[in-house]
């Protein structure tokens, strides 16, 4: 069972359709992307997994329970983190994790033990007695997401969670990330910042316009956008003789320079790229760089999207 499954959702305002039939789906322990440009449609589509709105049609279950039918079950199976949240300045970290602890309904020890927990898996447990104001953005980032797990949410939905971060608050809150996924968690993260989503997500949902362009792994949105490899290669001979040899083999094409070597694309599968290797070596060709391109997914997004404002 998926632990996040979002049902044909569509969400109107007065003429806008903000979201239209949008439905994708998130397992457990893996961690989704949710892309596309302003006004795409990914923070109504977030706050409807949340409970926060109520959509036209369609619904969302989380763990196989209906946001819809049973919030008040649902909402204590996620935790939703906004890309804006409010604070209690004069609170220090301590005072205002304890308060929606008690919130949600813990108590005594159990609610000390899991203020604790959520601290020092953050890194605030050295912090708890700062004031809220005296944080930094990364802090206070690390704070809302502390709040967000106090009650060990099963689906996670974090919206521009790394926005106004520095290089190293981003590099701290995508090794949490990860570490909340591989605890089980099933995560959905939402980011302009694209670099980070494809360092930490294993899969991607593009939304435009309020429809959902695509979903999945990167790797195999990429294959369905471009069914050949980009492989680059480099080799201690005269470019124009592998050059020659290259454009010998039949599975190639558009054989072109590439900084020291050449680029081509290639339609085989890896036992044939392992021949071709093969065949180079015995040619007494000597490639000394063999490497695929890497699947960008700044090239996926500009690739399916229009920069259609809505």
């Amino acid at each position: 069972m998926s632990a996040l499954e979002v049902r044909g959702i569509t969400k109107t305002f007065r003429a806008l359709k903000a979201v239209d039939e949008v439905s994708f789906t998130v397992e457990p322990g893996s961690i989704c992307g949710f892309i596309g440009p302003n006004g795409a449609g990914k923070t109504t589509t977030m706050r409807i997994c949340a409970t926060l709105d109520l959509p036209d049609h369609g619904d969302v279950l989380v763990d196989g329970v209906s946001v819809l039918e049973e919030p008040r079950l649902a909402r204590k199976k996620l935790g939703f983190m906004p890309d804006n949240y409010g604070a209690y300045p004069h609170t220090t970290i301590r005072e205002y994790l304890d308060f929606y602890a008690r919130a949600y309904g813990l108590r005594g020890k159990a609610r000390k033990r899991t203020v604790d927990q959520v601290t020092s898996f953050t890194s605030l447990g050295e912090l708890q007695e700062k004031l809220i104001h005296t944080l930094s953005k990364g802090m206070k980032q690390r704070l809302c997401l502390a709040k967000t797990m106090l009650h060990d949410p099963s689906v996670l939905i974090l919206d521009e969670p790394a926005a106004g971060l520095d290089p190293r608050a981003r590099v701290e809150l995508r090794e949490l990330v990860k570490a909340l996924g591989s605890m089980g968690k099933a995560l959905l993260i939402s980011s302009h910042i694209l670099t980070e989503l494809a360092e930490m997500c294993d899969g991607v949902a593009v939304i435009e316009s309020g429809k959902l362009l695509a979903t999945g792994r990167v790797g195999d949105i990429q294959k369905r956008l471009q069914p050949h490899a980009t492989i680059y290669v480099r080799a201690l001979c005269e470019r124009a003789e592998l050059e020659k040899a290259l454009l010998e083999e039949p599975e190639l094409a558009n054989v072109r320079s590439e900084r020291q070597g050449l680029a081509f694309d290639y339609t085989g599968d890896d036992e044939a790229l392992a021949r071709l290797v093969e065949r180079l070596v015995a040619r007494g060709l000597k490639p000394v760089e063999f490497a695929g391109g890497e699947v960008k997914l700044e090239d996926i997004f500009m690739s399916l999207t229009q920069g259609k404002l809505q």
